[in-house]
């Protein structure tokens, strides 16, 4: 998700949990997506799977992955995808067949007798379906974890909030975050260890670019919604932005063409965004309300989630976030 090829330009630096603290706004479908994978990867689907064969494997991912913020003094406001603009059909269409590709694969191992190889496939094939959806959000009001729903894409949603000061960082692996604007986000939030702090105005500083500029660079290596160009690489397009001055002289000066470009350019830009939200951030969570939900109505194994329920306690506790506001 999101354009990789800008971790070679962005301003990155890994930082300690105990020099960041505030609210960040948590790209939903970016987080959700990797602790699914992971959690299907490595957990035995007979613990997220109802006796009726739904998967809800979601759920573990967010107890598991909830105390991470609350042990470190962060408040994670969640905020979902909306509609998903035209733009994106090829990347959406791309990713479906990627999936397809892999659920074949997966079959041919399972059938073979390589588990391992099975599993590994397995992750890949997932996707965040309605129930997932409906259920994450569910369990995320039972532990009063405030959620917003973006018009669009949520990582642009995020960037908004943090731009407007609502928030204190983005939380995403989605580098297309740098593209909408998102001034100060954290990576690696899903991962063990520090994360990481991308900052925005520090890329632009280093690279002596400006905010559209970046973005041309970001189109010319190829984003969710467009093709890169061949031959060009993230250097080679800072290169030549900063010599030429924009996408436009770029694609120009080398008879190439991107689809849409106006119109892709201009949503980075402006993107859908909302002001409706409530953004109140005093944590007070139902434990035993979300637990109920998680182990008796959805039929996971209390083995998979008691710990993290005990560690979201015993982190608001100490760290007195059910009294902030």
């Amino acid at each position: 998700m999101g354009n990789a090829d800008l971790r070679d330009i962005a301003a990155i630096e890994d930082v300690a949990f105990d020099d960041v603290n505030g609210v960040v706004a948590v790209d939903a479908h970016n987080w959700l997506y990797r602790y699914l994978t992971t959690t299907v990867k490595f957990t035995s689907d007979g613990k997220y799977t109802t006796a009726g064969g739904t998967e809800v494997a979601n759920l573990i991912g967010i107890v598991q992955g909830l105390p991470k913020f609350f042990e470190h003094g962060l408040t994670p406001v969640f905020v979902f995808d909306g509609g998903v603009t035209d733009l994106k059909d090829h990347e959406v269409a791309k990713r479906r067949e990627a999936r397809e590709q892999a659920e074949e694969l997966r079959q041919a191992a399972e059938d073979r007798g390589d588990a391992i190889e099975a599993a590994r496939l397995e992750a890949r094939t997932q996707r965040l379906t309605e129930t997932i959806h409906e259920t994450s959000r569910e369990l995320l009001r039972r532990l009063d974890v405030p959620v917003v729903e973006a018009p669009a894409e949520g990582e642009a949603q995020c960037a908004y909030m943090n731009r407007v000061g609502d928030v204190d960082y983005t939380g995403s692996e989605d580098y297309d975050v740098l593209l909408f604007g998102g001034p100060r986000t954290l990576r690696k939030l899903t991962s063990s260890g520090d994360p990481e702090l991308m900052d925005l105005e520090a890329t632009l500083e280093e690279h002596d670019i400006t905010y559209e500029q970046l973005v041309d660079v970001g189109m010319l290596c190829g984003t969710d919604f467009n093709e890169g160009v061949s031959g060009i690489g993230p250097k080679t397009a800072l290169k030549e932005v900063k010599e030429r001055g924009d996408l436009f002289a770029v694609l120009e000066a080398r008879g190439a063409e991107i689809e849409y470009a106006e119109r892709i350019r201009e949503f980075f830009f402006e993107p859908p965004t909302t002001d409706e939200y409530d953004l109140e951030t005093t944590v007070n969570p139902n434990i035993g309300d979300a637990r109920e939900y998680v182990i008796d109505e959805w039929e996971v194994s209390a083995d998979e989630v008691s710990r993290g329920f005990e560690r979201i306690e015993e982190a608001l506790t100490q760290t007195g976030l059910d009294d902030w506001t």
